[in-house]
């Protein structure tokens, strides 16, 4: 297992396991970037800030993890996030949605490029539909087929 795979395991563990947001904040360099589905993050602090507002709006999530690649600098972790919305949630408009009661399982893919024993790129990817669609803040539509 190299450096790339290690600090994936770290992070994963700091976020959704112990919700330390310090550790969290150390798995990145200060001026790193996070590419988010709906936002980019420029920074450790608004790296750390997006990860508690999805552990604050989800404070029972778990991964499912799937797989796990690692080439070089590079992570990469296929899973399934699993929670139940019982805290608001933090839109990128600003607002702030209430909790819902809703459970989620939300497929997702994440790519962590390191340097200096540091993420400096990260990529969260998953389908902004189903998950908002499993929330039932917009409608499903592979409900109507």
């Amino acid at each position: 297992m190299g450096q790339a795979r290690r600090l994936m395991d770290r992070f994963t563990e700091a976020a959704l396991i112990d919700k330390d947001l310090k550790q969290v904040g150390d798995c990145f360099a200060e001026n790193a970037v996070a590419e988010a589905p709906d936002r980019t993050l420029t920074g450790r602090d608004e790296i750390v800030e997006y990860v508690r507002q999805f552990v604050d709006g989800f404070p029972d999530v778990r991964f499912e993890e799937r797989a796990m690649y690692e080439d070089g600098d590079a992570a990469v972790v296929e899973g399934v996030y699993v929670a139940t919305n019982t805290g608001p949630l933090a839109g990128p408009d600003g607002r702030t949605y209430p909790a819902t009661g809703r459970p989620i399982r939300l497929r997702s893919c994440e790519v962590g490029t390191v340097g200096d024993g540091v993420f400096t790129a990260y990529r969260f990817y998953n389908d902004q539909v189903e998950f908002l669609a499993q929330l039932g803040l917009m409608e499903d539509p592979a409900a109507g087929r």
